[in-house]
């Protein structure tokens, strides 16, 4: 086992070796084996016999098919930005406790505004809270200019089957994100990334009563940022409490 590398070693260095002193007619010849090769395989594999069936028609229309869709359609971002003032983002985000827990946090987001509701820490995500978080939202979206027609959501098993209930009621159309695709869902991914950054990574949180200021301390740091883009950036809007 001692003397496994070292001729494994040695005979990699042979091998580089030979391989520095080849010339151009070692090259060639290996071609012609592989050329050979080839030949060979052919001989053995028959091809195959295409029916008139198999072949693509020339004339869809002819065979009842219908042509293909628009090619050069609206990619994902065009999407996005012509449909922004309708649509809402929403994910968890998690708050780590002095005693090693874990706190959830819903948040929606605005994709035309980046305005974000945080609708409270909850200890357990469990569904039924969930689904009061969501009514509580639709609640206070009722005076939006823009009515909201779509939600997207990634696929987390915090999210069950009453909380789409709940914007479906409304004539929400639920967009649910491919599997590992963070980028379907870039807003949100964003405003995690950036309440970790400017939040989390500052505040421990040690309890009940303790935990509901991480939210108003991510509120003061959007007013900072507002203030210094001349009031550009929209204020979070903290809903709810702990529980």
């Amino acid at each position: 086992m001692a003397l496994s590398f070292p001729y494994l070693a040695f005979v990699r260095t042979l091998q580089l070796v030979r391989l520095s002193r080849r010339d151009d007619e070692d090259l060639a010849v290996e071609i012609v084996m592989l050329r050979h090769e080839v030949a060979v395989l052919r001989r053995q594999v028959a091809r195959p016999a295409l029916r008139p069936s198999d072949r693509a028609p020339e004339h869809p229309r002819r065979h009842g098919i219908d042509p293909p869709p628009m090619r050069n359609g609206p990619t994902w971002n065009e999407l996005l930005r012509s449909q922004a003032s309708s649509m809402l983002a929403c994910d968890f985000f998690s708050v780590g406790t002095v005693l090693l827990k874990h706190r959830s946090v819903l948040f929606f987001i605005e994709l035309d505004t980046r305005r974000v509701y945080v609708t409270g820490v909850m200890a357990h995500s469990i569904g039924s809270r969930v689904v009061q978080r969501a009514r509580n939202l639709t609640v206070a979206l009722e005076d939006r200019i823009h009515p909201v027609r779509f939600l997207i959501r990634d696929r987390d098993t915090k999210f069950k089957s009453n909380f789409d209930e709940v914007f479906k009621a409304d004539g929400v159309r639920i967009i649910r994100t491919p599997v590992r695709a963070q980028r379907a869902n870039a807003f949100a991914e964003r405003f995690v990334g950036t309440v970790r950054r400017e939040c989390l990574d500052r505040v421990a949180s040690g309890g009940r009563v303790q935990g509901q200021p991480v939210p108003a301390r991510y509120r003061q740091v959007a007013q900072d940022l507002r203030r210094r883009n001349s009031g550009q950036c929209a204020l979070p809007v903290i809903m709810g409490s702990d529980s």
